[in-house]
């Protein structure tokens, strides 16, 4: 099943304390590169981390798959990093409500702050639905009505699912419910095209170099003539000088529009000033915050 793209997808490279986000895999390998990233970002940002795997996983081959390159002991002995369980998290309680999980999430946050980090983020493999033989209809009302969670942006949490278990008609209802919907693996790059602009999602390298310039193609192609174009590259988290390079030369063969405007992360405006952008008759840089770095 192919997970479209559109205006709320992120890379989980962008997420931050506040958001909420969907994430799916299609096999035991794919499940780990997302979380992982999101793992490690949170550690890196003095943010307590719980990760609530596969009931089917144990802590070790999670702590394992999360963290390829060494398990943070320091993090675990601090207590800064806690593999833990849905029915850890509503224990003593047998039977999941949303408003009992909801409460134990915030307590968890002021506790995580009352130990001097910067907030919390969750990661929640959606496994624990069928352990705890929850109705799939009250899970997804949580998951749409959830936004007092995060609120105070002291909180993250990715609800991770996987497309061998969960009807399509569902995965899709909750990547639409969820306020931010991740791309598939860390590295990837996705592309959103709306009326008169592009947005461009993740990392635009070598890798990705050709979908990069088949986007701006189409997108460049797609307006008609005069018509100002938006390319929002806020939401990329890494790009290559190369690509920057094959942005500009594209705009400047293509002047047909009279004016692009390019919003992007103060560190990739000055990426395209040291490069040399075209007049401002043809372009402006729209200095944005985030983004890559």
């Amino acid at each position: 099943m192919a997970v479209p793209v559109d205006a709320r997808t992120l890379a989980v490279e962008q997420m931050r304390l506040g958001d909420h986000a969907f994430a799916h895999y299609a096999d035991d390998d794919m499940r780990w590169g997302v979380l992982g990233v999101f793992a490690q970002h949170g550690l890196s940002r003095n943010e307590k981390a719980i990760v609530m795997a596969d009931p089917e996983v144990s802590h070790d081959e999670a702590s394992q798959r999360l963290f390829p390159h060494g398990v943070p002991e320091a993090a675990l002995d601090s207590g800064q990093l806690r593999f833990s369980s849905m029915r850890e998290l509503i224990h003593p309680h047998r039977r999941f409500t949303a408003e009992r999980q909801m409460g134990r999430l915030r307590e968890e946050t002021e506790q995580a702050r009352a130990d001097g980090y910067t907030g919390l983020r969750s990661i929640i493999d959606m496994a624990w639905v069928a352990d705890l033989g929850m109705d799939i209809e009250g899970v997804m009302h949580r998951e749409t009505h959830a936004e007092t969670l995060f609120t105070d942006r002291l909180y993250a949490e990715i609800c991770t699912y996987d497309r061998r278990r969960f009807a399509p008609e569902t995965l899709e209802a909750m990547r639409v419910g969820h306020p931010v919907a991740l791309l598939e693996h860390p590295g990837d790059l996705g592309a959103f095209q709306f009326d008169h602009g592009l947005r461009l999602v993740g990392e635009a390298d070598w890798s990705t170099r050709e979908q990069w310039n088949a986007a701006l193609r189409s997108a460049l192609a797609g307006l008609p003539g005069n018509q100002p174009l938006l390319l929002d590259l806020s939401p990329l988290s890494f790009l290559s000088v190369t690509c920057a390079a094959d942005m500009l030369r594209r705009i400047k063969q293509d002047c047909s529009h009279g004016r692009v405007e390019i919003r992007c992360s103060p560190f990739n405006a000055a990426l395209f000033r040291h490069i040399g952008v075209p007049s401002a008759d043809i372009l402006v840089l729209v200095e944005a915050e985030g983004g890559s770095q």
